[in-house]
């Protein structure tokens, strides 16, 4: 997960999908960080609902659908997981500048790996974190 920076993030409005491609990074504990202005769909929905889930990876046939639970950082936990969101993204600096800006810590409930690039395909589930 940790060499993928980007990840389709899918949330849920009023029982509709909606999906994002969002810049991610991914901590040792397998939490994904990642930013959104306070103007966007996302930040709505998983202010409304914090379930959420990921597709991640599509490098050849391997993924990772993921899903957990987003919490909206704030301080302190924010100068923590930004810095660790800005060494995969040290561009995304200039976004604190940005009216609105806001970051999303998720924690996983699910996890599933894929690789259907070996014979027989490699598929694990994870649920313990």
């Amino acid at each position: 997960m940790s060499r993928s920076k980007l990840g389709v993030l899918g949330t849920v409005w009023e029982g509709t999908p909606q999906s994002a491609l969002v810049g991610i990074a991914v901590t040792p504990k397998l939490e994904v960080i990642f930013d959104t202005v306070s103007s966007s769909r996302k930040f709505r929905n998983l202010i409304s609902n914090a379930s959420c889930s990921f597709v991640i990876g599509w490098s050849g046939e391997q993924t990772v659908q993921y899903e957990g639970k987003a919490e909206q950082l704030l301080t302190p936990q924010l100068e923590k997981y930004c810095e660790i969101y800005f060494q995969v993204w040290p561009e995304c600096r200039a976004h604190l500048a940005w009216a609105g800006i806001t970051y999303f810590l998720v924690r996983p409930t699910w996890i599933r790996y894929s690789d259907f690039d070996q014979k027989p395909a490699l598929i694990n589930e994870f649920s313990e974190f």
